[in-house]
């Protein structure tokens, strides 16, 4: 007990100092200093979607994983090194896309108004005209964060939510950002849009344990049909060449359909799956699946997502702006 009652003044002194940097975070920070910031992303991003209409749920998972490692920094962006490693070459982001579309739209930033927009804004704004573009709700958001400098992918593969997790450990990592269980379940949601690789979920169509120690079935929790489904397309755990929807017949699309597949055992993931098993979580899956609450999932999901936005942010003289995001200036 005493080491919990020396350890709490820290975790205050980290949320206070969390709460700062938020408190200088602004709507219409570049008003002044780039003006067209805002329309520059939305303009670009319309033609990125235009063309590629599957990157939107991508885009959304880079900023995603950007937040949970360093906070919202653009650590995720960061090259490696002779000398390090980066978190996009972690094993959890080795299937991340939409670095290219970032760079293209910081370009047109940088031609527009040098050195003026970071890295981590840009993403934070894009993860949201993603959602836009897609038929998804709309939310402000207030700008004023600077990049990181550190990208590390042993801090990439330790902190990000694995998508094998259940609600306790998801809810730990979560809560570590000040992020709560609705937050989780809310930003599960955003697996409504994209696809995934056989071996992010494979292990549930062959690696499965049953009551008797039976080994290589498939997880009971996941619905027998949709199971003999995937398996026709996933061959092996270590099948990589072939992708799955994680909403089937609405991964382009920002809608609800991620909570019925979900509360009919049609959850693509192992954490998909686990919020049937806690009592907050299944009540929020069963509430959206009705279909007569997509109003309030909007904006539930706008609201977690301006929380995970502001988490760990850099500001005013702290990181800096690069002047490309893949590297430190």
């Amino acid at each position: 007990m005493a080491v919990r009652y020396l350890l709490l003044p820290l975790a205050l002194l980290a949320l206070a100092a969390t709460s700062a940097a938020v408190a200088q975070l602004e709507i219409g920070f570049y008003s002044k200093t780039c003006p067209d910031a805002e329309k520059i992303v939305r303009e670009e991003m319309a033609k990125i979607i235009a063309a590629a209409p599957s990157l939107a749920g991508p885009l959304l998972r880079l900023h995603f994983h950007d937040c949970f490692v360093r906070g919202c920094d653009a650590s995720v962006l960061l090259e490696s090194t002779e000398g390090n490693v980066a978190e996009k070459d972690a094993k959890p982001n080795k299937s991340l896309r939409g670095f290219g579309s970032v760079e293209r739209v910081k370009a047109k930033l940088e031609a527009a108004c040098p050195g003026i927009v970071s890295c981590a804004d840009v993403l934070t704004l894009m993860s949201r005209d993603a959602v836009v573009l897609a038929k998804g709700p709309f939310w402000p958001v207030a700008l004023g964060r600077r990049d990181g400098r550190v990208s590390s992918d042993t801090e990439a593969s330790d902190e990000l939510p694995p998508a094998s997790g259940d609600v306790p450990l998801l809810a730990k990592i979560f809560a570590s950002r000040g992020l709560d269980l609705k937050d989780l379940v809310v930003l599960s949601g955003a697996h409504t849009l994209g696809t995934a690789h056989c071996p992010s979920f494979a292990d549930r169509l062959y690696n499965s344990t049953g009551e008797n120690g039976a080994y290589g079935l498939v997880d009971p929790s996941l619905d027998s049909e949709y199971a003999d489904k995937l398996r026709l397309k996933c061959k092996s755990v270590d099948d990589r060449a072939m992708l799955s929807e994680m909403d089937p017949g609405s991964y382009k699309t920002f809608d609800t359909s991620y909570y019925r597949h979900v509360a009919k055992r049609r959850g693509l993931f192992r954490s998909d799956a686990a919020l049937l098993f806690d009592d907050t979580t299944r009540d929020y899956v069963q509430r959206i699946a009705a279909g007569k609450f997509d109003g309030e999932f909007f904006k539930d999901f706008s609201a977690s997502m301006i929380k995970m936005g502001d988490v760990g942010v850099l500001t005013r003289a702290e990181g800096e702006i690069r002047k490309k995001c893949y590297a430190p200036n």
